[in-house]
């Protein structure tokens, strides 16, 4: 039996690509070297490896090189300069932690190249990504076979690679009767598997999707059957929207494909590319909350007897118990099997903590959190013990959350679901939140989450 049937993909214009930043970026860097240095060194030589790999590396993870050249240059100029930004700021981390090596001393006194490098480097690759972009390229004929929800997200990756303008290249077929459908498209319905047969015997579409369901597998294989006489090219959507998928990847077992369902998106390199994201933002913000935090530590304790801070056990990463740090805002301090939520005007709540929950200054400790490793900034908002041993019942995937980090803030706060969870339906949809984060993590989303927290993620009403 040949394991190996199905084959990974690879876009040859993203490998081209890769190459072109991989040479650019080295003969960049070595130009450089040869108009102000007399002698390269095998040391020079590594140096320029390095920073084109990382360069590679980043952008794979920040999604520059999942970038066409149909995309606007507006976002090809903003992916570059966030992967540039992201790659300065892991070669500032490397420089200080390893210039006390033999060696470093020679790589710190060309820091000039080294700066003129990123700067050259960058003006190189932005221009070689906006000539392409003047290349004209034909948008494929495009059909859709089944007008369902893999249906209408194949049509919005369609949209998302070559534009909006693809839409009018789109057709759906099916065979139930139009007036069946409860799904709003943007391409047309154009008739049933015959005609779809017709045009394509009739060189008339140059792709087919067949999107329907995998209880469909006899209706799939006969449809296979009657466009193999044909030469479009047929592509089958795997029906992967109707679970539940935390970070889903394609994995090669010794040639045999599978779908990784519940994994985490910060394996690898990602992992790395995510903590060195918290350290370095993590000392920023730490060093500017400084004064904040002086400020309520002395409001908690004129406020109420007892300590200044709390911590209390929360799951962590893996299901791990960790310990949670926040400024004390009750009377009491529950760590203990039963937690009982805050609730509006609970009389365990001082009238000082009421104001820093309002307003999710209690939660500024958590920053020594993600400094000592066990938090991120970004990531689901950690439980009570308690709680999440109640939920991890009731409500599906709820434990899928725990394959990251917690963070201090997350995609589900600044959507609204923060404070209290006093209906099933709020952890739900706190859940779902969640593991849409992870199934879309980027760099860039982090950023744009931190962002937004300052808007829509503090404040809010429901937090007691």
């Amino acid at each position: 039996m040949n394991h190996n049937v199905v084959k990974v993909y690879k876009d040859s214009f993203t490998s081209v690509m890769r190459l072109f930043d991989f040479v650019a970026i080295n003969l960049t860097y070595i130009g450089l070297l040869c108009i102000s240095e007399k002698t390269i060194s095998i040391l020079d030589i590594a140096v320029a490896l390095v920073i084109a790999f990382m360069f590679l590396s980043i952008g794979t993870f920040t999604g520059f090189y999942d970038l066409s050249i149909h995309d606007k240059k507006r976002k090809i100029i903003l992916k570059l300069t966030f992967n540039s930004i992201c790659l300065v700021a892991i070669l500032w981390a490397l420089r200080h932690a390893l210039e006390t090596l033999p060696g470093m001393a020679d790589v710190l006194a060309k820091e000039s190249i080294v700066h003129s490098e990123y700067l050259w480097s960058y003006l190189i690759i932005l221009a070689s990504r906006l000539v392409l972009t003047r290349v004209q390229v034909s948008k494929p004929r495009i059909a859709i076979l089944g007008m369902t929800p893999i249906g209408l997200s194949v049509e919005k990756g369609l949209v998302a690679k070559y534009g909006s303008s693809i839409v009018h290249n789109i057709s759906y077929f099916d065979e139930r009767a139009e007036n069946r459908f409860g799904y709003i498209t943007r391409g047309s319905y154009q008739g049933k598997i015959d005609d779809l047969l017709t045009i394509a015997k009739n060189n008339e579409v140059d792709e087919i999707y067949i999107a329907l369901p995998m209880v469909a597998r006899d209706r799939i294989r006969n449809f296979l059957r009657i466009l193999s006489d044909s030469t479009v090219d047929i592509m089958i959507v795997p029906d992967l929207y109707s679970y539940h998928l935390s970070s889903a990847q394609l994995r090669d077992v010794g040639g045999v494909q599978s779908f990784s369902v519940f994994t985490s998106p910060f394996e690898g390199l990602g992992g790395i590319i995510k903590r060195v994201i918290d350290i370095l933002v993590g000392s920023l913000i730490t060093l500017m909350i400084l004064p904040v935090m002086a400020c309520v530590a002395l409001g908690v304790k004129l406020s109420s007897p007892g300590p200044v801070l709390f911590k209390q056990d929360r799951y962590g990463l893996g299901g791990k118990k960790i310990k949670v740090w926040k400024f004390r805002s009750m009377k009491v301090m529950e760590n203990d099997a039963v937690v009982t939520q805050a609730t509006k005007g609970d009389p365990r709540v001082t009238k000082f903590g009421s104001f820093i929950r309002r307003t999710s200054l209690d939660e500024l400790p958590q920053f020594f959190n993600v400094l000592q490793g066990t938090m991120s900034i970004v990531g689901p908002r950690p439980h009570a013990v308690s709680h999440n041993e109640e939920y991890r019942k009731i409500v599906d995937n709820y434990m899928i959350r725990h394959k990251v980090k917690p963070g201090i803030t997350g995609l589900a706060q600044i959507k609204g679901y923060r404070g209290e969870t006093d209906t099933v339906d709020k952890m739900v949809k706190r859940v779902e939140y969640d593991i849409r984060y992870m199934q879309n993590w980027t760099p860039m989303y982090d950023f744009k989450i931190i962002f937004l927290t300052i808007f829509k993620g503090f404040v809010s009403e429901t937090a007691y």
